[in-house]
């Protein structure tokens, strides 16, 4: 049995490589030896689109098949440090692939984002500052029609913060999918060419396209977040006219 820490001689690695030949990727550009004894896999870049690294079977390679180590100890060993770097070869293959198809991915899906989230942005800003003037004195010179501009501000608001969060749908979908690349979100994004996705608003896949969500939903789409905010500034013009006396 191999133990996890072995070593693999030069000359054992000169006779592995000639059995591997067969098997190896044509991606494969270097094996070598990194300065503290592992072995380290070098592969033309990966663009996420070709078919995931499999590793082959050797089951039926005379010279790497299984060999009991009661038949013959040496050659045995030999099969298994053979083995254990095809596994490691393709392993490190498959985590480089994962990584180039996230970005890959991303790269597809984004799109628009940037320019959606432009707009957001404008509209939020813009419906803070509608809400916000309701509190100066003079917008009681023309309180209705300062009202009616925060209505269509918090219209314009609604349904840019709903066109960003179809793009922050498939982004997150995007982020389920590829779960299990090394990258992590941002860095995904930022290799995609979108290093400002750090400001965009993407809540988890499974918070888009509910009907209803909870108090203790603290991180929805933007669409729910503005609805709450809406919400909020209703309750409280209702609440101003009611103790005012104005309509």
């Amino acid at each position: 049995m191999l133990s996890e820490h072995y070593t693999i001689t030069p000359d054992e690695m000169t006779e592995i490589l000639d059995r591997l030949k067969p098997h190896l990727p044509p991606y494969l550009t270097k094996i070598e030896r990194s300065e503290f004894g592992h072995l380290v896999f070098e592969f033309e870049p990966f663009t996420g689109r070709e078919a995931e690294p499999v590793r082959p079977s050797t089951h039926h390679d005379d010279r790497l098949h299984y060999v009991p180590e009661a038949d013959d100890e040496a050659e045995h060993l030999l099969r298994e440090k053979a083995s254990r770097l095809l596994d490691r070869l393709f392993e490190r293959a498959q985590d480089e692939w994962r990584d180039a198809a996230y970005v890959a991915d991303l790269r597809h899906i984004v799109q628009d984002a940037p320019a959606r989230w432009a707009a957001y942005r404008r509209e939020a800003e813009a419906l803070d500052t509608a809400y916000a003037y309701l509190r100066r004195p003079e917008a009681a010179a023309e309180w209705q029609s300062a009202v009616s501009r925060l209505v269509d501000a918090q219209s314009r608001a609604g349904t840019a913060a709903a066109a960003f969060d179809e793009r922050g749908q498939q982004i997150a979908d995007a982020h389920d999918r590829h779960v299990y690349a090394d990258l992590g979100r941002q860095a995904a994004l930022t290799a995609a060419g979108y290093p400002e996705a750090a400001e965009w608003h993407i809540a988890d896949a499974s918070s888009y396209g509910r009907r209803q969500y909870s108090d203790w939903d603290t991180h929805p789409p933007l669409a729910e977040q503005i609805r709450r905010q809406v919400e909020e500034q209703d309750t409280h013009l209702a609440k101003v006219r009611r103790l005012s006396g104005t309509n």
